[in-house]
């Protein structure tokens, strides 16, 4: 095993895979740590965890296990996954558990690199953009569990970790792998113990992934994993996506996610296919939750065999999100409409649906445990850093995409591109 992912959500933890698959390194993806040391036959493992938005200490309590697995295995190189828009609060959860796996093996000095400039993420002067606006005025500034307010990745850092950051200037990135490795070792000898790479295109990732091969642990979001495969794959190994190819017949739109890009994907879905919008007020009690689910896979069901499978959606647009939140609590929501999904799942999975698109990282996550999936092939990609991705222990397939990625007509092509 030559490198080892530790992830903070589900469709990070499929983005982050789907790269490594498509620059060479045969990868499956665990859905949380192992309890077991079983047999792994694959050149990186990623394990999903569900600690973006959980209390710092028990973030860190679950990345600490997943890092002494693979220590176990024998893997060479870690790398923390984080979302490309640094989802995260003052208290953490990047921070912290940045420190403790620093601390676990004995290191003094990582980077941090959420960049994808293939989606529009790129960092300059250590400030974060998605597309042409800076972080802290995307539609992240509205997310309902880590709204983002500060584009300024060195004091984001900084705020929840307990060392000091510094730069790596998109200047120097340009002028190649020796300067970079000088600056990280002028930052080591300021005591800097996290270095922010400016990042504007896949050229600067390339020379991170050359720069960093021999960094015992590396942070950052998919697209360092582009340059870090490429050092680590070798020729002639086949086509590693094979193994991840959907399967079945029976779909199911699932969609948790309220980012931007969602909403458009959602509305745009809406016109093509069936669709139905969860009522949150009926997913309050456990009694209603259960009765509104059954509903609602009897309603799915009239749709399976429909040209484009049925939606079941919580999306909602910022204003209706916070009327929502204001009226039933936050964090009551939010736990009834995870619930409500974990439900759904399972009774449509016993209507003989067995491909599911899922929309969000939280809600991905729900379905994944639900379902009681141990791990993932990874499969060809539907848009970069969503792949289809398949079950190793039962006939399930699914498309697992973080909030704002994906164009308006994801839902639709992750069907016709790979009919059913």
């Amino acid at each position: 095993m030559l490198l080892g992912v530790i992830a903070d959500d589900f469709t990070g933890a499929t983005d982050i895979a789907s790269f490594l698959v498509e620059n060479g390194l045969s990868t499956v993806q665990l859905n949380g740590v192992p309890q077991d040391d079983f047999p792994v036959a694959s050149q990186a493992v990623v394990i999903s965890l569900k600690s973006r938005s959980c209390p710092a200490a028990q973030a860190i309590e679950q990345s600490l296990q997943a890092l002494a697995w693979l220590q176990r295995q024998g893997c060479q190189q870690f790398y923390f996954k984080y979302c490309s828009t640094f989802d995260s609060t003052a208290q953490g959860n990047i921070g912290p558990v940045t420190d403790a796996l620093l601390d676990a093996l004995g290191e003094t000095q990582t980077v941090i690199s959420p960049a994808l400039p293939v989606n529009g993420r790129t960092v300059y002067q250590g400030y974060l953009f998605v597309l042409d606006q800076l972080l802290s005025e995307s539609g992240m500034r509205h997310h309902p569990v880590t709204p983002m307010t500060d584009s300024n990745l060195l004091r984001l850092m900084e705020e929840q970790a307990q060392g000091r950051c510094g730069l790596v200037t998109a200047a120097e990135m340009d002028r190649g792998v020796g300067i970079i490795t000088e600056k990280l070792q002028q930052l080591a000898q300021q005591g800097v113990r996290y270095a922010v790479l400016d990042t504007l295109n896949e050229q600067h990732l390339l020379t991170q992934g050359a720069a960093l091969k021999n960094m015992k642990l590396v942070t950052g979001g998919s697209g360092l994993a582009i340059g870090l495969a490429r050092q680590w794959a070798q020729p002639g190994q086949g086509n590693p996506q094979i193994a991840g190819a959907p399967q079945g017949k029976k779909a199911a739109v699932l969609s948790g996610s309220c980012s931007t890009m969602t909403n458009r994907q959602v509305a745009r879905y809406r016109q093509q296919a069936a669709a139905r919008a969860i009522d949150v007020a009926r997913c309050l009690t456990e009694s209603d939750r259960m009765a509104y689910a059954t509903e609602l896979a009897d309603w799915a069901q009239q749709h399976v065999d429909d040209p484009l499978a049925p939606l079941l959606y919580a999306t909602a647009e910022p204003e209706t999100l916070q009327q929502i939140q204001q009226q039933y609590g936050m964090a009551a929501a939010s736990h009834a409409v995870e619930s409500l999904f974990a439900t759904l799942v399972k009774q449509l999975q016993q209507h003989g649906v067995c491909r599911f698109i899922v929309a969000g990282g939280e809600t991905s996550g729900v379905v994944t445990q639900a379902l009681g999936i141990r791990g993932f092939h990874i499969g060809p990609c539907i848009s970069p850093g969503v792949p289809w991705v398949r079950a190793i222990d039962q006939p399930v397939s699914l498309a697992l995409k973080s909030g704002n990625f994906g164009d308006e007509n994801f839902f639709a092509r992750a069907q016709t591109e790979f009919p059913l």
